[in-house]
């Protein structure tokens, strides 16, 4: 992959767009999404410090007299206080696995992993800075606000992998007690996998973990004799019957993923899986959904 011009790369960039644009419809029709996400200046809806009018609430223990709305009391025999929406911006850094492992693909016709977790964070970017967040890139761009910041980040994912085979989380430049999502495979060592989930728990940060695979990799349609080899070719191993091996592969595999789902739980994240076979959509609306529940 060559380096991205100034700007950003149009076609990811056209692409995540287009991608985001689909999810307000969906969530004008996600019930419990209508009293917690609206898309734009109201995005957060929650009751706060803001210049906004929410919603008016019946008085309670430990409500100072100051915050009575006595228009609206003399209204009834109670007591309401005007509540005003919640407007401070949060801070989401993005981490996108740059490994080699991230370019495989398990068909010639199916874009690679790297191409659907790109864009993904992309789109999932485009949504948040809509609704008026921070958003960045792990160890590449601090989370910033506005539009132009959107194009630094297509241009940022649209970088070079790296020699790794595996990759591990990055932290460096996430915002305490901010919000986080993690894009990968999570294929290679878990050690670094959960220290990376530490390092962001250390610093307050709750988030998503969005495992990101190929239908191949998921149901293992490999029979007679075939050479598995790493995207780095750092490993390699042939076998005259892959068919037997696949009972034993789907069986780490789901203990792969029950491990990843306990350590997101144990520091407060949430994890799901998506395969690049599936539409993009609902891993979109999924990760757009996490983030609010973390808040």
């Amino acid at each position: 992959m060559t380096p991205a011009p100034d700007l950003s790369n149009p076609d990811l960039r056209t692409r995540a767009e287009a991608l985001g644009q689909t999810l307000p419809p969906l969530l004008a029709e996600a019930e419990m999404l209508a009293s917690t996400v609206m898309l734009g200046e109201h995005g957060r809806r929650r009751a706060g410090m803001g210049d906004e009018f929410w919603q008016y609430r019946p008085a309670s223990a430990g409500d100072s007299a100051r915050m009575i709305d006595w228009r609206r009391s003399a209204r009834s025999d109670a007591h309401f206080v005007r509540e005003r929406e919640w407007q401070a911006a949060q801070s989401v850094t993005l981490w996108v696995d740059p490994s080699k492992s991230m370019a495989f693909s398990g068909d010639k016709g199916r874009a690679p992993k790297s191409d659907r977790a790109k864009l993904l964070a992309l789109a999932l970017a485009v949504l948040l800075l809509r609704g008026g967040e921070r958003v960045g890139i792990a160890g590449m761009a601090h989370p910033r606000a506005g539009r132009a910041q959107m194009l630094r980040l297509a241009a940022r994912l649209s970088g070079d992998e790296v020699d790794a085979e595996y990759g591990a989380p990055e932290t460096e430049g996430m915002v305490s007690h901010g919000r986080a999502v993690f894009l990968s495979d999570f294929l290679g060592d878990l050690a670094g996998i959960e220290a990376g989930l530490a390092r962001a728990a250390d610093r307050g940060v709750k988030g998503a973990l969005i495992q990101v695979l190929d239908p191949a990799e998921e149901d293992f349609p490999f029979d007679g004799r075939t050479i598995f080899e790493s995207m780095g070719g750092t490993l390699r191993h042939e076998t005259q019957r892959a068919g037997d091996l696949r009972g034993r592969y789907l069986a780490r595999l789901a203990e792969r993923k029950d491990r990843l789902a306990t350590l997101a739980r144990a520091v407060g994240w949430q994890f799901s899986t998506h395969h690049t076979g599936s539409p993009a959509q609902s891993a979109l609306l999924w990760a757009f959904v996490a983030l609010q529940g973390n808040r």
